[in-house]
């Protein structure tokens, strides 16, 4: 069975992608960025841009019966590979204790204003 999730991202309807695809206990949650999708405002500040990144995949999971402990892989996307470390404590109170698999790649991204992008990859629980 395949369930579609929407974020309600102005993203999504003009690209035309979902926010997650649920496919058996599968969820692939897609790059998801740190606009606040209620009124599509982002931040200027890369750490405040991770926690709403992290807010908006943590959103994604539970309508797909899941939480972030069920993620197995992660990955990270910025422009500017410096920034990174300022991520770390964020990514590290999110992350810390389920340490999924990850990878961090530097390149451009859709919008100049956003400066990470989050991909995970999560395995229901039984």
């Amino acid at each position: 069975m395949r369930q579609l999730i929407s974020s309600g991202s102005s993203f999504e309807e003009k690209i035309g992608y979902s926010r997650a695809v649920v496919q058996g206990d599968w969820i692939f949650v897609s790059g998801t960025t740190g606009f606040n999708y209620a009124d599509m405002s982002i931040s200027e500040d890369i750490v405040t841009q991770t926690e709403q990144c992290l807010q908006n995949i943590s959103a994604a999971l539970v309508q797909a019966g899941a939480s972030l402990r069920d993620v197995v892989r992660v990955t990270y996307v910025l422009p500017d590979a410096t920034q990174f470390e300022s991520c770390w404590p964020v990514l590290r109170r999110y992350f810390g204790e389920i340490r999924p698999a990850a990878m961090m790649i530097s390149a451009g991204l859709a919008d100049a204003r956003m400066k990470i992008e989050i991909e995970v990859t999560a395995l229901r629980q039984s």
